[in-house]
């Protein structure tokens, strides 16, 4: 790795290291902030009718993902990789054990960027007159078009689409508050003690309006997926792992505390958009055109993250050993285009099939268990490989890996019990990668 200056001279493997802090901050901002934090939070004001409770769930699911990325910051800045999660996997376990890891992320990636596509392919159609699955394939080979180019103008875009998207919310949060207080801010502080449950009551509602906003926060650790593609990246993907989340929490705190302003609780707890509602407020006749902007934003800078970062998984497991060896193949500006095209391919095949309701139950076991495979492999290096340079140590280990490990547990264990057959087709699906054989490693 260079550490004086960028340079397009390619990398160990055929990458790039040309990105920079700013990259690993737009792309965890790119890769968490979707379409959820303009629905999601009507779902925890349903569970929760109290400002003050609204805004403490809010931040309690952000203090859990900046844990989560003070644990991973450790292993991204002493294992420089690109690939994620299969790189820790494999490094404690063995490139078995970092192929099943590998394929199971990869695959949740194809979900995810499947749904979100057909998300916005949904947003689209409204305004233009092509149907829904053809726009979200478009988009699809769009960004895959974009990223032929190379890291440069994959980095380039995500930059600019988290810094429009969070102009727009910010615009959005303004305006909001530009008008009087009519909303839950301006309710009474102390409800009457009939307004809500206590005790172990309370437990229930508390629980699932923070599986709402945990889902919310998702995407946080995307810069890990282009480690050995940072300048300096035993300082910049810490700064960004921890730094992106500090500005997901700001953003989500900012967006909640504008709808309590302009939504009455009892509004915000029904409304099946709640920012939409704001925003029709606020701007009148322009709210719902604003919305819809906000929310195209918000789904093609996650688009463009998940487009960019799940070809880099196959491309370490091609270096692993994963056949076939076109895997490990990078274009002149740093771009894996096999792996890209067979990701492209297989997540367009999902949208053309157009059933999600169990992809999705699956797709969310993996991402919980994903984190887990990491403070698995947190702890076992810790232990094993006690000499491995750690430019970044965790802060409060092992208690920090411990409680982040405990809630991302519980939570797993919440999904088997509400949706088993989901979890066993997650697990099943798990298996598969385990008939992954490595071959002979390729360059490391």
């Amino acid at each position: 790795m260079s550490q004086n200056g960028p340079t397009d001279t390619p990398a160990a493997g055929g990458l790039s290291n040309v990105l920079g802090v700013a990259f690993g901050l737009a792309g965890s901002v790119g890769g968490t902030i979707g379409a959820g934090i303009l629905r999601n939070p009507g779902l925890v004001a349903a569970q929760l009718p109290s400002a003050g409770l609204i805004m403490t769930t809010w931040l309690v699911g952000g203090v859990y993902a900046l844990l989560g990325a003070i644990c991973i910051a450790e292993l991204a800045a002493a294992l420089p990789r690109t690939g994620g999660w299969t790189v820790y996997a494999e490094e404690a376990f063995g490139r078995r054990a970092g192929l099943v890891v590998g394929w199971c992320d990869w695959m949740a990636h194809c979900i995810g960027l499947a749904w979100v596509s057909t998300t916005l392919g949904a947003f689209l159609s409204s305004l233009i007159p092509i149907n829904s699955p053809t726009l979200a394939v478009g988009v699809i080979v769009l960004f895959s078009s974009i990223q032929l180019f190379g890291v440069r103008a994959g980095g380039t875009s995500q930059e600019l689409l988290s810094l429009g998207k969070a102009a727009a919310l910010l615009t959005l949060v303004a305006a909001c508050f530009l008008v009087p207080s009519v909303g839950g801010l301006a309710e009474p502080v102390s409800p009457e003690p009939t307004t809500l449950p206590s005790g172990p009551a309370l437990l229930v509602p508390i629980v699932m309006a923070l599986q709402a906003v945990i889902t919310t926060y998702d995407g946080w650790a995307s810069p890990v997926y282009f480690a050995e593609e940072f300048k300096e990246p035993a300082q910049d993907l810490p700064r960004s792992l921890i730094g992106g989340v500090f500005v997901v929490l700001a953003l989500y705190l900012l967006i909640n505390a504008a709808l309590l302003h302009v939504l009455p609780l009892p509004v915000l707890a029904s409304a099946q958009i709640p920012a939409a509602d704001a925003a029709e407020i606020v701007l009148g006749e322009w709210g719902h055109s604003v919305i819809t902007v906000v929310a195209v934003l918000a789904l093609l800078g996650l688009i463009n993250t998940v487009v960019m970062a799940a070809p880099r998984i196959l491309y370490r497991m091609g270096l692993a050993g994963l056949r076939p060896i076109a895997l490990t193949q990078v274009n002149k500006g740093g771009t894996p285009v096999p792996a890209l095209l067979i990701t492209a391919g297989t997540s367009s095949l999902l949208v053309l099939a157009g059933t999600f309701e169990h992809l999705l139950a699956i797709g969310a076991v993996l991402y919980v268990a994903l984190p887990l495979s990491g403070l698995a492999a947190l702890a076992t290096l810790r232990r094993h490989k006690p000499d491995l340079a750690r430019p970044f140590c965790c802060w409060g280990y092992p208690f920090t890996p411990l409680l982040v490990g405990s809630v991302s547990l519980a939570f797993l264990i919440a999904a088997a019990i509400s949706e088993p057959s989901d979890c066993l087709i997650a697990l099943g699906l798990t298996a598969l990668g385990g008939l992954l054989k490595p071959q002979d490693r390729r360059t490391a």
